[in-house]
């Protein structure tokens, strides 16, 4: 989060906590929301009275953000509307021809990546670099859509010498986290962050010390409570819009700067393991 370790653009923390927030902390960051130049300008009296809530409730709001205190988030949403963020509607129409069509999602996606970007603090990105490069193994989960990508960060890490393993099925997770060494990592995949196949099975690894990373879009939410890193990606999905491809796309530049920075990091078994597997399926290629 911002207020901890920087990094962060505050509308999009809270854009990515709102659906965790109480009723009463929702009124205040919809008045941010809808106007954030202004809210510069205000004192916390005057904010908690536009929202019609209590100076507390601004307070608190303030802290589940990340900040100390009032007048630091003020701060923070200062600097971050000197490059405000982009927010094209882009919507399809359906009288829209084609090149429209293509043009609009172009931009969803362009602008789903650039707020990714915004949303990652390095600090825990950091601190996930450190885990993989120390883990016995690395356990990608995730169910429906975020299995895909989790299949995507088991054969990534996989080419770069890692010992690693993806888990789709339900049981098969619940048993695999009952069985987890201490020196393990879980890398989970929730889009929601509330899959309640995904936080079960997460509850029960974390009963040993076992490394949690959590690839997610809501900063608060049950899956993030058991995590030791949240990395996170920017979603605009609907309950009807589930695995959109921007939510794809964004999970995917996560775990691609993850990657390549542990490459990186840890290039002498890295590369060794890229050359091997290139060479393993060279013959695979006309």
């Amino acid at each position: 989060m911002k207020g901890s370790s920087g990094g962060a653009n505050t509308l999009l923390v809270l854009s990515s906590i709102y659906n965790s927030l109480t009723r009463t902390e929702k009124k205040i960051a919809d008045v941010i929301r809808e106007d954030p130049e202004a809210v510069v300008y205000v004192t916390l009296t005057d904010l908690a009275e536009k929202a019609g809530t209590g100076e507390t409730s601004v307070l608190r709001l303030c802290r589940k953000i990340g900040f100390k205190g009032y007048q630091e988030f003020k701060l923070s949403l200062a600097q971050d509307l000197v490059v405000p963020i982009r927010n094209v509607h882009s919507e399809i129409e359906e009288t829209d021809d084609l090149r429209a069509m293509a043009d609009k999602i172009t931009v969803e996606n362009t602008q789903a990546i650039e707020n990714t970007l915004k949303l990652l603090d390095m600090g825990q990105m950091e601190k996930a670099i450190e885990a993989i490069g120390k883990a016995n193994k690395i356990y990608f989960f995730g169910v429906g859509s975020s299995a895909n990508t989790a299949m995507d960060g088991k054969y990534r890490f996989m080419r770069l010498g890692f010992n690693t393993e993806v888990i789709n099925d339900p049981h098969i997770m619940a048993m695999t986290s009952a069985l987890m060494r201490d020196d393990d990592v879980v890398f989970a995949v929730s889009t929601s962050g509330s899959t309640k196949d995904v936080v079960d099975a997460i509850r029960l690894a974390k009963t040993k010390r076992i490394f949690f990373i959590c690839l997610t879009s809501h900063l608060r939410s049950p899956l993030t409570q058991y995590a030791d890193v949240v990395l996170l990606s920017k979603s605009r999905e609907t309950p009807l819009q589930g695995g959109a491809f921007s939510s794809k796309l964004s999970q995917i530049h996560v775990l691609d700067i993850l990657t390549t920075a542990t490459a990186i990091r840890f290039k002498e078994k890295a590369y060794d393991a890229l050359e091997r597997t290139s060479k393993a399926v060279v013959d695979k290629i006309y």
